[in-house]
């Protein structure tokens, strides 16, 4: 006769030789051989989502739009203004025309210059060209930059030729009407 302990039932077991030949080890403890199933406690993710949520709602919230602010001159008597220090810009759709002092002078001499918003050869830099030429008279803070939008120029264009006064550190611009010669010179150029 043998005893044969089971781990983990704590009796003992009385079997003879033909039981013990036909016996087969039971399971010990049928604790580890189960497959525990994983539980996640989702409840800090979906906190986590939801404070990240109302975040951006009130980031967005908060966050107003930014303005550009415009000075428009009132009607009245033309301010004068040093043909020296004076750069205009003509902006129509889709083209950029550019000269230097008086407008007579230019169209007469026929230095209208057409250019568009490329970084290096566009209207940045003529206004970079008008101001080291400035400079080189200590009138670099006098630079005057007339802008005048045709009515066929977009809202874009406008806020482009803005944005170049703010790249290029202009001081003094002002976006005024055009006359009936530049009118003509840019009808006859389309």
């Amino acid at each position: 006769m043998m005893y044969l302990f089971f781990y983990g039932i704590n009796r003992v077991t009385h079997l003879t030789k033909k039981q013990k030949l036909m016996t087969t080890i039971l399971n010990q403890s049928s604790a580890r051989s189960k497959a525990h199933t994983v539980k996640i406690d989702m409840t800090p993710m979906v906190d986590l989502g939801f404070l990240l949520i109302t975040f951006f709602i009130f980031t967005t919230a908060m966050t107003s739009p930014t303005v550009a602010k415009i000075i428009m001159l009132k009607d009245g008597p033309d301010v004068p203004v040093y043909e020296k220090t004076l750069l205009t810009i003509l902006l129509d759709k889709n083209k950029v025309y550019v000269y230097e002092g008086a407008e007579k002078k230019a169209l007469a001499a026929g230095k209208i210059v057409q250019t568009d918003y490329h970084v290096q050869t566009g209207l940045g830099h003529y206004i970079r060209l008008k101001q080291k030429q400035l400079d080189a008279s200590m009138q670099k803070e006098d630079l005057m930059i007339a802008i005048k939008p045709f009515s066929s120029a977009s809202y874009q264009e406008v806020i482009n030729a803005l944005d170049e006064m703010q790249i290029n550190n202009v001081k003094r611009y002002a976006i005024i009407k055009l006359s009936e010669e530049e009118k003509a010179f840019v009808a006859a150029k389309n």
